[in-house]
Formats: structure tokens, sequence, C-alpha cells
């Protein structure tokens, strides 16, 4: 067991390691900055003022230089997700106020499906052990539910991307151990992350309204993903009520 931890640990470091040498590859793509706006540029926005700065300085590149600032963005946005590191909120926001509305929208939809997915090959790979050691109550008592939900996998993986009943992170290192098939894992959470997504969006239009990522919440927000979160189980529902019905 000990072997495999430390097989498997090697093995996340290096994935680490290849996969910071690409971003750093995507940022030679970007234009020269000045130092002060390199700092910027360089640096994981962690607050909402941090957003707001990489929105500013970015916007100053973003006529000349659009698809390159979209694309390195984008290649950050998988990072994070990849291994589950926090700050792909204010990326959204960030995004919200660079781009247009639908732009924004597609490519933080499809970079949370991609570096979930990413993530969820990684551990499929080098996962068991480090799970089996560090989660493996945590993941017992997931597995009940999903059992539960695995015939329509699909409509359960975007009620959790819409709701927090459980972590993204979570989600993603223990599907694969849980077998959960890779086409409902990537299409539900591309479909579930839409409606949070389109609050981050919405708020990044008014960035400079905000001071926290929980001023992106209106009451009117909450109530969105609620409804949404109830209509991706609706048909499991009617389902079960049919299947009562007739048998």
């Amino acid at each position: 067991m000990q072997s495999s931890t430390r097989k498997s640990i090697t093995f996340l470091c290096a994935l680490f390691a290849l996969s910071t040498s690409i971003l750093l590859s995507v940022f030679n793509q970007l234009p020269e900055f000045p130092e002060d706006h390199k700092q910027v540029v360089q640096k994981l926005p962690r607050s909402m003022d941090d957003a707001k700065e990489l929105a500013r300085v970015l916007s100053l590149y973003r006529e000349n230089h659009y698809y390159s600032v979209l694309t390195c963005l984008a290649f950050v946005y998988i990072f994070l997700q990849t291994f589950a590191i926090p700050g792909s909120i204010f990326l959204s926001v960030v995004l919200g106020f660079l781009f247009n509305f639908y732009v924004a929208l597609f490519v933080i939809c499809m970079c949370s499906a991609t570096g979930a997915t990413l993530c969820y090959l990684a551990s499929g790979l080098v996962g068991p052990p480090l799970l089996e050691k560090y989660c493996k109550a945590r993941i017992d008592q997931w597995k009940a539910s999903v059992n539960h939900h695995r015939q329509h996998m699909l409509n359960y993986i975007i009620f959790l991307r819409i709701t927090p009943f459980l972590p993204n992170w979570f989600i993603n290192i223990s599907s694969p151990v849980l077998d959960v098939s890779l086409w409902p894992f990537f299409i539900g959470t591309f479909l579930g992350v839409a409606p949070p997504s389109f609050v981050a969006v919405s708020a990044g239009q008014n960035i400079y309204n905000l001071t926290t990522a929980g001023d992106a919440l209106s009451y009117t927000s909450i109530l969105m993903l609620a409804i949404f979160a109830i209509l991706s189980m609706l048909p499991v529902i009617f389902q079960n009520k049919l299947k009562a019905h007739f048998s």
C-alpha cells in the first residue's frame, strides 16, 4: 500500500510539472507586459480585488490580443479545475467582464467539464491508493447514493453541479473509483455548471460593484439555481412515478 501511494504521489507531481510547463508555454503567447502588469497577470486571483485588477489589466490587451487572452484564461481555468485549485469563481467573473456573455458562458462550461474530466482521469489512474488512505469513509458514504442514482446518472451529476451538497473536487476524484461513466460525467458537468456560471458571468458585467464573491449571489439568482436543480431531477421523479404506477 505504501509503495502504491508513493507511486501515485510521484505520478501526480510529474503530471503537475508537465501541466505547469504547458501553461507557461501558453503564457508565452501573450504580449510582452510592463512589469506592473506582469505582476498582476502572473498572480492567480484570490479575492474580488485581485479579479478586478486582473480584469482591468487584461482589458487593455483584449482588443488587439483577443484570442491570446481568451486562450490563456481558458488554460488557466482548466489547470485550476484539473488540480482542484481554488480561484475559478474569480476567473468566471473576469471572463464575464472581458468577453461577450455567451462566449464567456460557453468557455466556462467547456473548461469546467474538461478540467473536471482530466481530474477524473488522473484520479482513475493514480487515485485509488490515495483515496483508500485519506477519503475511504467519505467515499463509502457517497457510494450508496451513487448506486441509487446509477440508472439516471446524467441527471444526478447535473443536480450535484448546480447544488452545493458535494464539493466539485470530491465529485471529480471519487467518480472513477465509484464507476461513474465518463460520458454522463462530462455532459452532466458541462450542463450542470451552466446555471451557477450564468450567475458569475452576469456578475462579471458589473465587476466593479462587487466586493466579495458572495456579492454575485442575489435572492433571484439563488431562486434560479434552486429551480434548475429541481428541473434536473424532474425526469427522474416522473420516471419513478411511472414505474411505480405500472408495476
